[in-house]
């Protein structure tokens, strides 16, 4: 889970042993009977909207900021959750926007429990879900509580994590400055220590690294419980993705769309396993491009060459193996992710059109057609930052000095899909 923090802030990523969240807010000013928030004056006109639920529709008032958030048998952490919610420090309108997805524990009856505190607050709440079976999954689950919300900007939330109280005000804020920008912040993982290497990646990219790195097996650079965003800008680029494609084939389509696309050929960074798996799932269009696979283990470059096993083509195409010294560029890297440069101040914010290519579908819980590369804002500081760097752990520094020798501009020369 993740906790989000009060100065131009994050998330925090949560587990068993999380403290307290009366004794964190106090650190970080957070009163314990905040004053009832302010409405706006655009709030005095409503709208008939369905609840989501079937039931019958309810006259609502427009929200500046509707907290999205999903639920599936999150009953263990919903307590804190909701307190963070109910104590964040923005002025203007909130509503509380949940889809419970086919929960069978009692988080229904929690939520239920918050309604008229939520209410006394000033923030209004819509509660909805359904009682399948089968749960229709966190895009699913996401898109029905967009779509019975009514804020101008949409916050999203797990119900797992935890809002420090500064964090809807900063986006809100931010999101103002940028109004065609994903705005995103860093995290701190409760209890500390967990998925550390994860927690180092998110806390360490550049600006440039947020478009660079979104091909890699960590998922969004942006990290999902930390988006927010206008709902205009979100309905531009579509509701989440429901159709079950598998992660690795959205990453691939991806990559292809936005990367290979742009280049008459390159080379893959691993003559492993993974390099050519890389290989088999690409279209027959960039499998062709592939002009070489690259390695620094001997045994792999002995070979000489990969033939294509599985390919109908005849002859089978082969693929010649190299020295990544006698390798050319431009490179997809399928090594583990090098991450050495700690950051430590609020990241720049580009506005810029999002594109509106159907094509691009990047993860389960990612909008199809993604937004804009450079329109991704990473929004401030977290609490606590752990040390380190993931290239030390995983390749002891030597893929990060072989990439310095040949003098690769990381988004130009190469980009890493681990």
């Amino acid at each position: 889970m993740y906790a989000s923090c009060s100065k131009p802030s994050a998330t925090t990523e949560r587990g068993a042993g999380s403290g307290d969240l009366r004794q964190r807010g106090r650190e970080f000013g957070m009163e314990p009977n905040p004053a009832k928030r302010l409405r706006t004056p655009e709030e005095e006109g409503g709208e008939v909207r369905e609840n989501g639920g079937g039931e019958q529709p309810e006259r609502r008032k427009t929200a500046d900021v509707s907290i999205i958030m999903p639920v599936h048998n999150a009953s263990c952490w919903l307590e804190e959750c909701l307190q963070a919610i109910m104590h964040q420090d923005f002025t203007g309108s909130m509503e509380l926007s949940v889809f419970d997805d086919a929960s069978t524990d009692d988080s229904r009856k929690v939520l239920e429990g918050w309604r008229e505190r939520m209410e006394d607050r000033g923030i209004s709440v819509v509660i909805s879900g359904h009682g399948s079976s089968q749960p229709g999954g966190v895009g699913f689950a996401k898109n029905k509580a967009v779509t019975q919300s009514s804020g101008r900007y949409l916050c999203f939330q797990d119900a797992d994590d935890i809002m420090l109280p500064q964090r809807v005000r900063l986006q809100y804020e931010t999101s103002i400055l940028h109004p065609n920008s994903l705005i995103g912040c860093r995290v701190q993982r409760l209890p500390e220590g967990s998925t550390e290497r994860y927690a180092r990646w998110i806390n360490s990219l550049t600006q440039d690294q947020l478009l660079t790195q979104a091909y890699t097996s960590h998922g969004p650079t942006v990290v999902m419980p930390t988006w927010f965003c206008s709902r205009k800008l979100f309905m531009k680029v579509g509701l989440f993705d429901e159709g079950g494609k598998t992660i690795w084939k959205l990453r691939v389509d991806f990559l292809q769309e936005r990367v290979l696309s742009q280049w008459e050929s390159f080379t893959i960074w691993n003559a492993g396993k993974q390099g050519r798996k890389l290989y088999r799932s690409l279209s027959l269009i960039s499998q062709k491009k592939v002009k070489a696979f690259c390695d620094v283990d001997e045994n792999k470059i002995q070979k000489r060459f990969y033939t294509h096993e599985e390919s109908k083509e005849r002859p089978k195409p082969t693929v010649p193996v190299l020295h990544y010294k006698e390798a050319t560029g431009p490179f997809i890297i399928c090594v583990k992710l090098p991450n050495d440069i700690m950051i430590q101040g609020v990241c720049r914010a580009q506005d810029v059109e999002p594109t509106q290519n159907e094509a691009s579908r990047r993860f389960a819980s990612i909008p199809r057609s993604p937004f804009d590369p450079s329109s991704v804002v990473c929004v401030g500081l977290s609490f606590m930052f752990a040390c380190g760097c993931v290239s030390q752990d995983m390749t002891g520094g030597v893929l990060e000095e072989n990439l310095r020798s040949l003098q690769l501009k990381e988004g130009t020369d190469y980009y890493h899909f681990n």
